[in-house]
């Protein structure tokens, strides 16, 4: 059984309104963290990513996933609410949303996960980067065709560009799921993050500030002194939001804070 820690941070960055959303909720022994950035530009997109946190907490709350197949599938239901919500001639009318999502088995001590779009999840241990998601977009389309190296995945003026989020047609939807049922082990570390987080932090400064910090609140302040540092004198950057879940073991293994 593992103990959890979990800490968020959400900030508008230089926009008048925050279209992220980030959210996480805890049965008798699972913990299911989900979070969400609305598609800049489609209008409604911070309607559709409170929608997509919503939805997929209140499908948690329902049933248990007990694989990341199974996740998989909610997000593909929630896709369908997204659409079914939309109004004609409002900004729900052409609704979108990243969404990636994590759940753990406390008692267990297994994760599994899902996205859709370019949020990310992070998995680290021992300090270091383990495991990343790979994202839905036309940039890491083109690193993964050889034409470009995953050192400019951040800085490309295509990098917001997405290949595929909550909102599209079921049919050309694509989601990412986690192989298997992986093994959490004390002391790793878990980041769901937007873009906007993961634009002006690299890899290198997530292991860095994680080595520094004591605990997941800790982390997530270095980690917004980081963006709000590489962001002065930028004006409308994006709005950026971080949900951390770090395991541990002890006496009050299986509470979440």
């Amino acid at each position: 059984m593992v103990a959890l820690q979990v800490e968020w941070l959400s900030d508008r960055g230089g926009r008048t309104y925050n279209e992220d959303a980030c959210g996480h909720c805890r049965s008798a022994n699972q913990l299911c963290a989900v979070l969400a950035d609305g598609a800049g530009g489609h209008g409604g997109g911070d309607i559709a990513s409170r929608l997509a946190v919503r939805e997929l907490v209140a499908l948690f709350a329902q049933q248990q996933t007990l694989t990341a197949d199974e996740l998989a599938l909610r997000l593909r239901a929630v896709n369908e609410t997204l659409i079914a919500e939309r109004q004609p001639g409002t900004a729900r009318q052409d609704m979108h949303s990243t969404v990636v999502c994590l759940v753990i088995d406390v008692e267990g001590g297994r994760a599994h996960w899902a996205h859709a779009g370019d949020s990310r999840l992070y998995w680290f241990r021992g300090g270091k980067l383990m495991q990343r998601t790979r994202d839905h977009s036309v940039v890491q389309s083109l690193v993964d065709a050889g034409m470009l190296t995953p050192e400019h995945l951040a800085d490309h003026p295509q990098r917001s560009e997405l290949r595929s989020a909550l909102g599209v047609a079921p049919e050309v939807l694509e989601v990412a799921a986690a192989d298997g049922l992986q093994v959490v082990e004390p002391g790793d570390v878990f980041l769901l993050c937007t873009d906007g987080l993961w634009e002006y932090v690299s890899d290198a400064a997530l292991e860095a500030t994680l080595s520094e910090a004591g605990d997941a609140r800790a982390w997530l302040d270095a980690l917004a002194d980081g963006v709000r540092l590489a962001v002065r004198g930028k004006a409308n950057h994006d709005n950026f939001t971080a949900l951390a879940v770090w395991a541990d073991a002890g006496p009050d293994a299986g509470e979440v804070s």
